[in-house]
């Protein structure tokens, strides 16, 4: 069947995808240095013959090849060996992968709710008063690092007046702070694709049609028009959620969130090459999958577009 063969393609794009992404990191974190002299930087004693046993002992004797095939087999058979430095990958991928899930999940449903709003509500007054402060509002929104954003929070509500936690995940607190300045710094760039695809769609003819029947102006906005308006703007959330579930590392650092982003960067400076490789791996994958999802979901937003 048609779909089964769209979906098996992107499968196999999938797997080409992730594999190109983990052969590249495997082969770019080799060239920052030996982890063996790093474990071993306080040592003044260290012979050679010392290096080639921690070597040997970490499997960084054998050829490139090999190491990155021991890799793929313990990714295929979820089983991801230890941490140069702290133990067993599949723990500390269960507590990172998590958070970030859940901040990611978070920081969109805090843009989507402040975003369709002043998206539609922007394109229905177009060239008004509301319309104007919205657009400015976003333009400021854009020229926010998202960095300086969480700071400022940080100083106001959890220093200056201690109402949420700073740092950490501790409680569900703890992510209202975090997820609030992402948000806020997707709801920019959001708020300007809904109000742009609304103001397509509310001059199409199909909606003029529905207005002519006499249906009311909540039912043609919110049945016809954002509907088909949707498309694109669900395209879009799809590839911010990978986005985020990838890109959350300064904002991780920020609020000190115990994230795969944080994870990664810790592997990095340790040259911890397995962690490292497993992360990234781990997010490969998720990302491919959303753009999967978001694929597939096309079909049941408009019918025109499935594959059958």
């Amino acid at each position: 069947m048609p779909v089964f063969r769209f979906i098996l393609q992107r499968l196999f794009q999938a797997v080409l995808v992730t594999l190109a992404v983990t052969v590249f990191v495997a082969f770019v974190i080799r060239l920052t240095g030996d982890p063996a002299v790093m474990m071993t930087a306080e040592s003044s004693s260290v012979t050679e013959e010392d290096l080639a046993h921690i070597r040997e002992a970490l499997g960084l004797n054998k050829p490139f090849f090999v190491q990155y095939l021991d890799f793929l087999k313990s990714l295929v058979t979820f089983d991801l060996g230890d941490s140069f430095f702290r133990g067993p990958i599949d723990d500390l991928i269960s507590i990172a992968l998590p958070s970030t899930i859940y901040l990611a999940v978070a920081s969109l449903v805090v843009s989507i709710l402040i975003s369709i709003p002043l998206g539609i509500h922007s394109a229905i007054h177009k060239g008004g008063l509301s319309d104007q402060i919205i657009r400015v509002l976003s333009l400021v929104g854009l020229s926010f690092p998202n960095f300086w954003l969480g700071i400022m929070f940080v100083l106001l509500l959890s220093i200056t007046f201690p109402i949420l936690p700073a740092s950490g995940f501790d409680s569900w607190s703890s992510m209202v702070l975090p997820a609030v300045t992402i948000g806020i710094i997707l709801t920019a760039t959001n708020v300007r694709l809904v109000r742009t695809q609304m103001l397509e769609t509310l001059s199409a003819q199909y909606v003029m049609v529905a207005r002519a029947k006499g249906l009311s102006e909540t039912k043609v906005i919110y049945k016809h028009a954002l509907r088909n308006a949707a498309i694109a703007i669900v395209t879009f959330l799809g590839l911010q959620f990978g986005n985020l579930v990838g890109g959350l590392v300064v904002i991780e650092l920020v609020f000190n969130w115990p994230g795969m982003g944080t994870l990664s960067i810790e592997a990095i400076a340790q040259r911890d090459y397995p962690l490292l490789q497993a992360t990234v791996s781990i997010l490969a994958i998720m990302i491919v999958a959303v753009n999967l999802a978001v694929d597939l979901v096309y079909g049941l937003i408009d019918p025109r577009i499935r594959v059958a």
